[in-house]
C-alpha cells in the first residue's frame, strides 16, 4: 500500500512539474517573441560610455570624460512600478550622478530620477544635490546640506542646465529607461531559462 502510495504521490508530481514546464516554455517564448517598449525612444549614450553593467545587478554606471578633464558618471538602477501612468516604460529610475574636477577630490553628486514623459520623451528631476570633499563622503551618515527643494528656484533651475550641459539630456534619459527595462527583461528570461533548465534535468 505505501509503495502504491508513493508510486501515485511521484506521478503527480510528475504531472506538475511538466504542466510548470509547458508553462515555463510558453512564457520564454512569449518573452522573446514580444517587444513591450515598441514605440518608445531608445535614445543614445552620446559620449557616454557603459562602465560597469554585470548580468546578476539591477544597476549600471556610465562615464564620460570631457575634452576638460572633468569625469562624469552616472549609476541608474529601476524604481518600483507606477500603474498610474499608461506609459511603456512603467518603472522611473533612480539615477546618481557624478562630477568630478581634474586634480581635484571633491566631487558633486546629484540624486536623480528618470521618468517617461510620453511615448517620444523622457525628463529627469533633482531630488538632491551634495558638494562632497572626496569620494569618502559618499557614507550616508555625513551630513550633506538642505534637501534640493528648499533650495533658491533659480539655483535649482541653474543646477539642472548644469547636468544638461554635461550631457544629462533627453537622448540619455530616453537610452537610460530603454536599456534598464530591457536589462530587467533579460534577467526575468534568464532565471525562465533556469528554471526550465532545472526542471528538465531533475
Amino acid at each position: 500500500m505505501a509503495k502504491w502510495v508513493r508510486n501515485l504521490t511521484k506521478g503527480l508530481k510528475a504531472i506538475e512539474d511538466l504542466e510548470l514546464l509547458k508553462l515555463l516554455r510558453s512564457e520564454i517564448s512569449f518573452e522573446l517573441s514580444s517587444n513591450p517598449f515598441q514605440g518608445a525612444e531608445t535614445g543614445s549614450l552620446g559620449e557616454f560610455v557603459v562602465d560597469y553593467d554585470s548580468p546578476r545587478s539591477k544597476d549600471v554606471v556610465f562615464r564620460r570624460k570631457l575634452d576638460s578633464g572633468e569625469e562624469v558618471a552616472v549609476s541608474a538602477q529601476l524604481g518600483p512600478p507606477n500603474y498610474d501612468n499608461d506609459l511603456v516604460f512603467q518603472r522611473n529610475a533612480f539615477a546618481k550622478v557624478c562630477v568630478k574636477k581634474p586634480s581635484f577630490s571633491s566631487i558633486l553628486q546629484f540624486d536623480c530620477q528618470v521618468y517617461q514623459v510620453d511615448d517620444k520623451s523622457s525628463e529627469f528631476s533633482i531630488d538632491g544635490a551634495y558638494y562632497l570633499r572626496s569620494s569618502m563622503s559618499l557614507i550616508p551618515s555625513v551630513y550633506k546640506g538642505p534637501f534640493f527643494s528648499e533650495l533658491d528656484s533659480k539655483l535649482q533651475d541653474a543646477l539642472k542646465e548644469y547636468l544638461i550641459s554635461k550631457g544629462i539630456g533627453t537622448s540619455l534619459t530616453n537610452f537610460i529607461l530603454h536599456y534598464l527595462h530591457k536589462k530587467e527583461q533579460q534577467q526575468y528570461v534568464n532565471w525562465l531559462k533556469k528554471s526550465e533548465d532545472f526542471l528538465t534535468k531533475n
